[in-house]
């Protein structure tokens, strides 16, 4: 692999020296004492001016400890297999819990000076941090004391994060037996998925099945982790007085229960469209029925084309400096300062994330390339989480770049439809656009309306839980099937070891981010509307979506929407987004007459 396709995490520190990121740790939580020191006990008596001087120092006190927490993060993800990566992981988890119980005290006393002085929030002094002091209104009634909050922390650190931790460990070190061309190879995950998009249908049904059946063996481990997590879960919301297992979610992406009940009314209502589009590419593959090992494979009549590295950079620059010049900008530095991990090798943690790098006004993003167009997609997708984070960065201070993941998502799934529009003025056939469109359709499918079933099926978890039902991993692999089924319905054929498929789903791992995945069908559906304004708009749209990814967390989704002209709480809304994907497959049904 080219050393082009490894980042260069060595720009978030002074020294990638162990001793001196252990050092630059132990300093981080000193200075978060120091800053305890100073303000513990004493915001109760603060006015609207030194409110202010407190919140430009706690943005300043995590610019300066941000550099050594992530690089510790990300060379782990880079390599969970590493002594020396595993060594800093655990130092830097260590130092984040004793930071976090440092400045317990803080949300917690600047909740209750904003409940007794609610008019603080208008203070002209604090308009730029205004919403921020919403925000903090609103989770003031479900914290706990400053002890309860340091017991909580404490317990967290070898309990949902030791969980989630396994999962993520045991994942990255399995290693997968698959036969390729009569030779039988043992492969890491991250390197037996892309076979999921191979031409050959065998070997993509083999590949499936073999992960799958791999995975439930360790069926006790997976049903363990999640029922350990959702357990604890349900236990907080009592603790904290959540009235649903959803409150903290909706707390956490600035969201009230109606947006999501209306975007959930509209994926239930428009099944028969997304199943429309199954049988189509069935058509299209000449089979009589889809089997899941064919829902992400590519046509029979695709160009069977393998990206290089920097074709696939020169691509993407183009697609997002076609629609704004200075993203193009943005994207291609990101590939020259080395900010994204690309290569395939066994310890790297699975799947593809961007990690917002604040102080630096970039951030890093790990993938696993392995040239396939599904690679490209996904490149342009973590990417435009770059250009938001470029954009972001810039206009805001970190207290008002804490997204949610609603909007978190919107510059990624721009990115991946600039990209579509790229590929199709590109295409020379119709065998081409069919490819194209059936790539994007794909995502389409699989981030809003599989995603919805697994937002079905983790309610159905909690919903079981506190009927008393006990989540062995046959129990939890029912939940799974009936959630899954109520979207594809007979339009898929199932291999019967993909009842396992929740096993590898990191989000319903992740500590303390209970129901991660409604805000992709969210996205998903607003960004599509998004993308049906631009297409009516042209030009004199770009402005607008470069003050919504500016806009950080200073406004909520709803108000961001409304600058727009969208009321998301209206059926009628997502239907939009609906129409787009429509038109999608309108296009590519018109390739067959």
């Amino acid at each position: 692999m080219s050393e082009a396709m490894r980042w260069d995490l060595s720009q978030l520190v002074e020294s990638t020296e162990p001793e001196s990121i252990v050092k630059g740790l132990e300093e981080a939580v000193q200075k978060a004492g120091r800053w305890r020191d100073r303000y513990q006990g004493k915001i109760a008596s603060l006015g609207a001016s030194e409110v202010l001087e407190l919140l430009e120092e706690k943005d300043k006190f995590g610019l300066d400890i941000e550099g050594v927490l992530q690089y510790c993060a990300l060379r782990y993800a880079a390599d969970t297999t590493d002594p020396v990566s595993q060594q800093l992981h655990s130092a830097a988890r260590k130092a984040g819990t004793k930071i976090g119980q440092q400045l317990a005290f803080l949300d917690i006393e600047l909740g209750k000076l904003l409940a007794a002085n609610p008019g603080i929030v208008e203070e002209p002094v604090l308009r730029e941090y205004k919403h921020y002091l919403e925000r903090t209104l609103r989770v003031t009634p479900h914290l706990l004391s400053e002890t309860e909050e340091r017991l909580v922390m404490a317990k967290d650190q070898n309990g949902v994060h030791g969980w989630s931790q396994l999962q993520g460990d045991w994942l990255s070190t399995r290693m997968f037996k698959l036969t390729v061309d009569g030779k039988e190879r043992a492969l890491p995950y991250g390197e037996i998925i892309s076979y999921y998009q191979n031409p050959d249908r065998s070997l993509r049904r083999q590949a499936n099945q073999v992960v799958y059946d791999h995975l439930s063996k360790d069926e006790i481990v997976w049903s363990s982790a999640i029922r350990a997590i959702c357990s604890d879960h349900l236990h907080m919301c009592e603790w904290r007085k959540y009235p649903t297992p959803m409150t903290q979610s909706l707390i956490a992406n600035d969201l009230e229960q109606g947006a999501i009940d209306a975007l959930m009314r509209t994926m239930m209502n428009n099944v028969e469209l997304y199943r429309r589009y199954l049988r189509l590419k069935a058509k299209l593959m000449k089979l009589p029925k889809l089997g899941n090992w064919d829902v992400v494979a590519p046509l029979p009549s695709a160009p069977n084309k393998v990206y290089a590295w920097e074709e696939s950079r020169k691509l993407i620059v183009s697609a997002y400096a076609h629609f704004d010049r200075q993203f193009g900008e943005w994207v291609d530095e990101m590939f020259q300062r080395r900010h994204i991990d690309g290569e395939v090798r066994k310890g790297k943690e699975s799947g593809a994330f961007c990690s917002t790098w604040f102080g630096g006004k970039s951030a890093f993003i790990m993938q696993s390339f392995n040239g396939t167009i599904n690679d490209v997609y996904t490149q342009a997708h973590e990417l435009g989480h770059g250009v938001h984070a470029y954009l972001g960065s810039r206009a805001q201070r970190p207290s008002n770049y804490e997204i949610g993941s609603c909007i978190a998502e919107c510059g990624s799934i721009f990115g991946e439809l600039l990209l579509t529009e790229e590929l199709l003025k590109a295409a020379k056939s119709d065998a081409e656009r069919q490819a194209v469109l059936a790539t994007i359709m794909d995502e389409f499918g699989m981030a809003a309306f599989q995603v919805t079933a697994r937002y079905f099926f983790e309610r159905s978890m909690y919903e079981s839980i506190q009927a008393g039902k006990f989540l062995d991993g046959e129990t939890v692999s029912k939940l799974w099937v009936n959630a899954r089924d109520s979207i594809y319905g007979d339009a898929m054929e199932w291999l019967p070891e993909m009842k396992w498929e929740w096993t590898m789903k990191m989000h319903y791992y992740i500590p303390n981010y209970r129901f991660y995945n409604y805000p992709y069908v969210f996205a998903q559906l607003f960004v599509f509307s998004l993308y049906r304004l631009y297409k009516e708009e042209g030009e004199s749209f770009a402005p607008k979506l470069r003050r919504l990814l500016s806009a950080g967390s200073s406004l909520s989704p709803t108000e961001l929407a409304k600058e727009i002209g969208f009321d998301i709480y209206t059926d009628e809304f997502w239907q939009k987004g609906m129409e787009q994907a429509r038109e999608f497959i309108d296009q590519l049904e018109k390739t067959l007459q």
